[in-house]
């Protein structure tokens, strides 16, 4: 399956895309840079971490989820998305206990009606709360 994604996205096959992706394929919620460190342990350094998470971000495998405190989550698109076009139009939970985020695929983002001259490009949806585990 790794193979596959990176083959489809045209992209050359590194031991570091193999392993960061893998994360992000046995890993069900989403991934900040920090614990793609930590799991890769010490086969790749910061940098390696950091373009291979922009790579994957800019061919659609990869998409941002922005969290309360203003950093950045990491977790893996679904097969729509592609190269500049992220079709990731759900909602985003994070609990507040265990602090894991989840893509809630059913949920889209609403449409927001936006006055006249403005013209949307993107929009997120970040829902805080509790989640069924911490129940």
């Amino acid at each position: 399956m790794v193979l596959d994604i990176l083959k489809k996205n045209q992209l050359s096959v590194t031991e570091g895309r193999k392993k960061i992706l893998e994360l992000f394929l046995h890993n069900e919620g989403a991934l900040a840079h920090a614990d793609i460190e930590k799991k890769t342990g010490e086969m790749f350094d910061r940098v390696t971490v950091y373009r291979t998470l922009n790579t994957f971000v800019e061919k659609g495998i990869i998409h941002l989820i922005p969290t309360t405190d203003n950093s950045i989550l990491y977790a893996l698109c679904k097969d729509n998305c592609e190269a500049g076009h992220h079709h990731d139009n759900h909602v985003h939970f994070i609990c507040d206990v265990c602090n894991k985020t989840t893509c809630l695929d059913e949920v889209t983002v609403p449409e927001v009606k936006l006055p006249i001259g403005f013209t949307p490009n993107h929009a997120e949806m970040v829902v805080t709360g509790v989640c069924d585990d911490c129940k």
